[in-house]
């Protein structure tokens, strides 16, 4: 795992949005969402994001499990990836996610011993396929965040 958010995840106030953006950077994507699942509505809650237009923030900021990528990476609890997102016509990808103008996309469960934590989502402006190295990595990162979560 990157050391930068592992330094992240130690510090005794954790910064989600600082978190995210290491993500980011660290996969050389453009955008991120980072959701937390409120377990008493069965909603993911947004935390943190970059990237993304001001205009989406709102069809972004609650996402219920089974609805779009991050939805559906929660309800599957395994990741979900799109090597571009532009010309998805699966149905997996809502709409508004072809605004953000991202390609190569993948949202992954936070999980920790089954239990579902959240979704951390990123995204290149490029179509991608996300290497087996950087899926596994993906998972060590939201195991740790979960952790987190779970122990604050």
């Amino acid at each position: 795992m990157k050391q930068q958010i592992i330094t992240a995840l130690e510090a005794p106030t954790k910064d989600w949005q600082l978190i995210l953006n290491t993500v980011v950077s660290s996969f050389n994507c453009s955008t991120g969402t980072l959701h937390f699942l409120e377990e008493k509505t069965n909603l993911l809650k947004v935390q943190a994001y970059v990237g993304i237009p001001d205009f989406l923030v709102p069809k972004l900021s609650v996402i219920p499990v089974g609805k779009g990528m991050a939805g559906i990476a929660a309800e599957r609890r395994e990741p979900v990836e799109m090597c571009n997102l532009q010309t998805d016509s699966s149905g997996v990808a809502k709409p508004a996610a072809k605004e953000t103008k991202v390609e190569g996309s993948i949202a992954v469960p936070l999980l920790l011993n089954d239990t579902l934590y959240g979704v951390i989502g990123i995204g290149k402006q490029v179509p991608y396929d996300f290497s087996e190295n950087e899926i596994k990595e993906l998972l060590q990162i939201t195991e740790a965040i979960s952790q987190v979560i779970k122990n604050p």
